[in-house]
Formats: structure tokens, C-alpha cells, sequence
């Protein structure tokens, strides 16, 4: 009989013990968070992992201390030992929290002078906006790789070598990210030439919305009902600017046979001018070109007028109305769909 495992079982059952009670403990603690996650706060989460890890803790000084360890002479060496590097490293220390705090000084002023450019208005506001975006997410790349090889030279690591490595990491993931750089490549030449900017109206394989976003790989878009599309510049070809010329409101409407042409077309054009006057957006006085159709049931007009970029479908509604309510008082009639029946044996 091996009387040294009879000597060891009694600490072997309390060990066990102890890692299946802590096993319950977190197999309750995760069915509890998952069963209350749409009710639970976030507060009372954060408590929640604060007494797992407290118990996880307590766990393994309990072993610890089953098994005859010295649990305080081990914390007097942990914290003797941390002392110690602590001495030792204190400038190294101090040069790493130089260099992050000078890092994140030089981040908060290009973030603050990229939002100034982005919110300064005038000529080309949407250009200034995009080229300031662009600028920031660069800028933070930059910061970063800077600032963490800095830190590593703070603490005598010899960086050339590793400046190589990551030479030549770049080169194989290049080589295996074609797609990946292509993106970059179209988005650096969408945005220094200009093929369109944030706040912009484009129109991208059959969405059409305006640009919220420009970045070095991807491009978001939202339309009039608030979808957000995320594009891969590599993938933007091709695409419709709506945003550089003006727009043209259209507006079809029908009379009926009886009614004169003529008469129709002076009474609409003598009230158009009242209607530029009141609408902004408009940047001429709506004009009536004549018949577009001889349909079933009327004769189908246009009216047509240049408007601000993207406003021609508030300008389109408005536009209607008025016809509608210079024909109703001029007793010009607007026909309904209807049908004729014709009787033969009468």
C-alpha cells in the first residue's frame, strides 16, 4: 500500500473539492448573466466579474493552503521582487508615460485641428470635411507604430531589426492581401482625385445615398431611410455624383381632352414665378414644355425646373400642388381613369 498517496488524499478530496465548487460557482454566474442579459445593467455586471474573480482568488490561496504553502511569505517575495524591478526600471518607466503622454498630446491636436477643418465652412466644406477624416485615421496609425517602437527603444530593445521584420511581414501580407491593398490604392486615388466627398450623393451598383464616411479601404453610404451600406473602394466602379451639377425636378401631369392647351399653359406660367419666390431650393421659374402624351383618358404635360443639388424631390411635392391648385381654380379639369362602353344594338 503506498502510504504516501493515504497521506495526500485528504488534501487531494479538498482540491477537488474546491475546483468543482468553483467550476458550479462560474457555470451559475454565466447561466445567470445569460438568463438576465436584456434586464441586467451594466454596473451590476461589472459586479458580478468582480466576485467571480474574488472567488477565483480565494480559490487558489484555499488550495495553497491545503497543500502547507505559505501563502504570506509568498506575497512578501512578490511584492520584495516588484520592488525591486520598480527600482530598477524607474526611468524606463518614466520614459515610456513621456512618451504616451506625448503621443496622445500630438493625437488631441490633430483631432482638434482635423475637427476645426471638417466643421470650418465656405468653398469646398465637403472637401476640407473628407481630407480631414482621411488625415485623423492616418495620423492615428502613425501615432501608434511610433509610439510603440519608442516605448520598445525606451526599454533597450533594439528596433532596426524589428523595423525589418516588419518590412518583410509586409511584403508576404501585401503579396497575400492583393484585395486588401487594392481597396487602399482606390481609396487613396477616390479621394486626392476628388471623385467625390463626405456629404455627397452617389449612387453605388443601384444604392443611392449620401457619403457619411471616406476611409483608405471602405466607404459608407446611407440612403433617404437610414440603411447604412458599406462599400470596399475596390469595389466602387461604377459611380454616379449627384452632388456636382444641378438637379432637375420633373413633374408629369394629365388634363382632359376638352380643355385648351394654350389657355393651360399661360395660366400654370403665370403663376410659376410666385412659386420660385417662395421656394429656395429653386434656381429658376418652373416651365411648362407642352404635351409629353396623348393617353387614354388625358393629355399628359410637364413641368420642369432647375433645383439646388438633391432637393428635387421636395420641390417636385411642392410643385404639384400648386398645378393642382391653379387648375382646380381655373376650372381646368384633371381627369380620373375611366372607361367608355359603347352599345351596339342601340
Amino acid at each position: 500500500m503506498d502510504f504516501n498517496l493515504l497521506a495526500t488524499m485528504p488534501q487531494s478530496l479538498a482540491t477537488i473539492g474546491i475546483i468543482i465548487t468553483l467550476l458550479m460557482v462560474f457555470l451559475l454566474h454565466r447561466y445567470f448573466i445569460e438568463m438576465n442579459k436584456d434586464n441586467i445593467k451594466n454596473q451590476s455586471i461589472v459586479i458580478l466579474y468582480i466576485m467571480l474573480f474574488i472567488m477565483i482568488a480565494l480559490a487558489i490561496v484555499g488550495i495553497l493552503v491545503v497543500w502547507g504553502y505559505d501563502v504570506s511569505d509568498f506575497l512578501v517575495n512578490i511584492f520584495e521582487d516588484a520592488e525591486g524591478l520598480l527600482e530598477d526600471s524607474v526611468s524606463r518607466i518614466v520614459g515610456s508615460l513621456i512618451t504616451v503622454f506625448v503621443a496622445l498630446i500630438i493625437y488631441k491636436i490633430g483631432r482638434i485641428s482635423m475637427y476645426k477643418l471638417g466643421r470650418s465652412t465656405g468653398a469646398n466644406q465637403r472637401r476640407k470635411k473628407t481630407i480631414a477624416k482621411i488625415t485623423l485615421s492616418i495620423l492615428k496609425y502613425i501615432i501608434v507604430i511610433v509610439s510603440f517602437l519608442a516605448v520598445l527603444s525606451v526599454w533597450g530593445v533594439n528596433v532596426a531589426p524589428a523595423l525589418a521584420g516588419l518590412g518583410i511581414l509586409g511584403l508576404v501580407i501585401g503579396l497575400g492581401a492583393q484585395k486588401f491593398i487594392n481597396d487602399l490604392i482606390s481609396g487613396f486615388f477616390i479621394v486626392f482625385e476628388h471623385h467625390f466627398d463626405v456629404g455627397d450623393w452617389i449612387e453605388i451598383n443601384g444604392f443611392m445615398g449620401e457619403v457619411v464616411d471616406i476611409g483608405l479601404k471602405t466607404t459608407k453610404v446611407k440612403n433617404i431611410r437610414g440603411e447604412v451600406r458599406i462599400f470596399n473602394n475596390g469595389g466602387i466602379d461604377p459611380v454616379s455624383n449627384f452632388s456636382r451639377t444641378e438637379s432637375l425636378a420633373v413633374v408629369d401631369f394629365g388634363i382632359a381632352y376638352k380643355e385648351d392647351i394654350a389657355k393651360t399653359i399661360a395660366v400654370l406660367q403665370e403663376a410659376m414665378p410666385q412659386l420660385q419666390s417662395e421656394n429656395e431650393n429653386m434656381l429658376e421659374a418652373p416651365r411648362i414644355l407642352g404635351v409629353t402624351d396623348l393617353a387614354n383618358s388625358s393629355v399628359n404635360m410637364r413641368a420642369v425646373v432647375k433645383v439646388k443639388s438633391m432637393t428635387q424631390w421636395g420641390v417636385e411635392r411642392v410643385l404639384r400642388q400648386r398645378i393642382k391648385e391653379v387648375l382646380v381654380q381655373n376650372n381646368i379639369e384633371i381627369p380620373f381613369p375611366q372607361l367608355v362602353v359603347h352599345n351596339p344594338s342601340k
